[in-house]
């Protein structure tokens, strides 16, 4: 009997510290940094940015990355486009857009006013889209094209769907809208909606339709992701070919003498990441943040990594130099160097991640292994300041190491204008970092952009918009001395090896990634998933990619949505709950849907070719907003 309560007791505290160390791994997975951001890779007119947590507005700078609290102004006769993974956000003139929250799995954005229009092209089950206006949320329940104009007063929202199907909550009423219908919902206590038949299209819709068909169109689908941001602009500025040793690989063309990956454009700081590099060139998005980078036969190449439906953004696939043989002197202080990763080679982050992350941020950019990633990990875990047992294969490449002042760095200066000498010897021997031993400054927040002409007036940047989910506070800026990066339980064996992606093992079939389960495609003779937009049959060009028989494992996930007081957002209301409609309610929206079918089959002809139907006029769209004195 005594024996039988000793073990019992052993195996209670077995559980307990089991549950805890279970439990203290989930709580480093959820503080990592999102693994997808926001491009703005085209603008036309005067786009203004202003950062999360920053009160000055300057112009937009492509690439630079965007995540959540990022506002973004365009004004009259502006537009700008964006992209997350495939999914395209264009905006038109006189348009506030502010990111709420965007992570793993969140998706949320704030139109105080202005026209948005959606394309979302892939959509997990568990993943929620929400756009929210002044008078109610709309969440994206699926694969589809979306409008949303909101007048001068944010008193009147009109949604277009062209394709997919959301849900309006506002008011203490919802509403289901679906394809084909242009729904419009006035008031703020009290929601009023009519529904119609979609309007003709204007220039704003032609030249989003324009755009979306050249990105169904483009090339480099075939060879990386199609969420992998940024992948759209590839194949106006270069060239797939194949290269003995890394298979299918992407050359830029026209690039200037002595050009080198992470040369031709500027550092900022951007949380949670820190340290990002924002390219100048107008495809410079997806190489320098996914993949890696070789030189070979005498031309620098992108190397993506295993196609993956999601592969996690890094803020730069850089080595920084540093540590022994390091001593140089430029402008009073010590430089700032790094050169670009090749590919197999580990990514080791300078932010704070869990475990499961550096796996992760590694085998969906490159074809490694979990031994390796291991490996490397624990070298500059245990030897942080001169990493001098990992091998680097650009670093001894002819002018592949870039250097820089401390002050061209911290202000976001133009790398290639101010670029320092020194003896590549000197390079090649001295040892390798994983982070640059700076601090930023406020211009590392700002960036490149300068000073704003035009910024949205006051009213709008501070009109509240109703949402389902209330998004974390702002940030703020902080300027105090960072901590060191330290990933988190180093002591740890990395997790049991399962499945990686097809060739990231290089032959070692007992070291693998683990895995978690994801959607998979439609295979023949099974239901597709609702939530995944239709492409054209196998074997075209827009052939709809397989997902993945296999995805890694603790993938960063957001926190859960706060919803109490204690996350307050001034720029946002929560929805008030949903009642249930009187039957007379209930009879109207009946009436009201019944009217809109009929309209419906007496406009349309039979079948119509289009993919995109082409709309009959219908009622006048809500009134655009008008220019502002400032």
């Amino acid at each position: 009997m005594k024996t039988c309560k000793i073990l019992a007791v052993m195996l209670t505290g077995i559980l307990f510290f089991g549950t805890r160390f279970a439990q203290a791994q989930d709580d480093e997975a959820a503080a990592d940094p999102p693994s997808r951001v926001a491009r703005m890779n085209y603008t036309e007119g005067s786009v203004s940015f202003q950062p999360g947590g920053e009160g000055d507005w300057v112009g937009a700078v492509a690439n630079r990355p965007l995540t959540s609290g990022d506002n973004l102004w365009a004004d009259k006769d502006s537009r700008a486009e964006l992209h997350i993974g495939s999914t395209a956000i264009r905006i038109s003139s006189e348009t506030s857009l502010t990111f709420l929250a965007l992570d793993d799995r969140t998706t949320q954005l704030r139109l105080s006013l202005g026209s948005l229009i959606l394309r979302v092209r892939h959509l997990d089950d568990e993943d929620h889209f929400e756009v929210d206006t002044p008078n109610l949320a709309f969440t994206v329940h699926s694969t589809g094209e979306y409008r949303f104009d909101v007048n001068q007063n944010g008193d009147i929202t009109d949604i277009t769907v062209w394709r997919g199907r959301g849900e309006v909550t506002g008011g203490g009423d919802s509403y289901t809208v679906v394809a084909g219908q242009d729904a419009r919902f006035s008031g703020s206590n009290d929601l009023n909606y009519e529904i119609g038949q979609l309007p003709a299209r204007d220039d704003f819709d032609n030249w989003a339709t324009s755009r979306d068909d050249k990105e169904d169109r483009a090339e480099s689908a075939n060879y990386v992701s199609p969420e992998v941001t940024g992948y759209e602009d590839l194949d106006a500025y270069g060239d797939w070919r194949y290269a003995g040793g890394y298979g299918t690989v992407w050359v830029p063309r026209g690039v200037a003498g002595g050009w080198a990956p992470y040369r031709y454009g500027h550092w900022v700081w951007i949380a949670p990441w820190g340290w990002t590099w924002v390219e100048d060139e107008p495809w410079g998005f997806a190489p320098f943040h996914y993949g890696r980078w070789a030189y070979t036969e005498g031309f620098w190449c992108w190397v993506p990594g295993p196609v993956v439906v999601r592969p996690v953004y890094a803020p730069a696939l850089v080595a920084f130099v540093g540590g022994n043989g390091w001593n140089v002197m430029i402008g009073g202080g010590p430089g700032v160097a790094w050169f670009p990763l090749a590919p197999r080679e580990v990514y080791v982050p300078w932010y704070r991640v869990s475990r499961g992350y550096v796996n992760n941020v590694n085998i969906t950019n490159t074809r490694v292994n979990v031994t390796q990633v291991t490996n490397v990990y624990n070298i500059y875990n245990t030897n942080t300041t001169n990493v001098t047992r990992v091998t680097y294969m650009n670093q001894r490449v002819n002018n592949a190491v870039t250097v820089v002042s401390r002050d061209t760095f911290v202000n976001a200066r133009p790398v290639d204008r101010n670029l320092a000498r020194v003896e590549e010897r000197q390079l090649t021997q001295a040892g390798v970092v994983r982070d640059a031993p700076v601090q930023p400054t406020r211009q590392s927040l700002i960036g490149a952009g300068t000073p704003a002409r035009v910024r949205p007036p006051v009213a709008i940047t501070n009109r509240q918009v109703v949402v389902t989910r209330t998004p974390a506070a702002p940030p703020r800026a902080s300027f105090e001395p960072r901590q060191p990066a330290v990933n988190v339980r180093t002591e740890q064996p990395s997790p049991r090896p399962q499945t990686l992606p097809a060739g990231a093992n290089n032959g070692n079939e007992q070291e693998r990634p683990p895995v978690a389960p994801r959607p998979q495609a439609p295979q023949a003779n099974q239901p597709a998933n609702p939530r995944m937009e239709q492409t054209p049959a196998e074997g075209s060009r827009n052939a709809a990619r397989p997902e993945p028989e296999n995805r890694p494992q603790n993938v960063p996930r957001p926190s859960p949505p706060a919803n109490d007081a204690r996350s307050s957002n001034p720029y946002v209301r929560q929805a008030p709950p949903v009642r249930d409609k009187s039957p007379q309610e209930q009879q109207k929206e009946e009436q009201k849907f019944r009217n809109w079918q009929e309209q419906r089959q007496r406009s349309q002809p039979q079948n119509r070719p289009e993919a995109r139907p082409q709309p009959a006029p219908q009622r006048p769209a809500a009134p655009r907003p008008q220019n502002h004195n400032r």
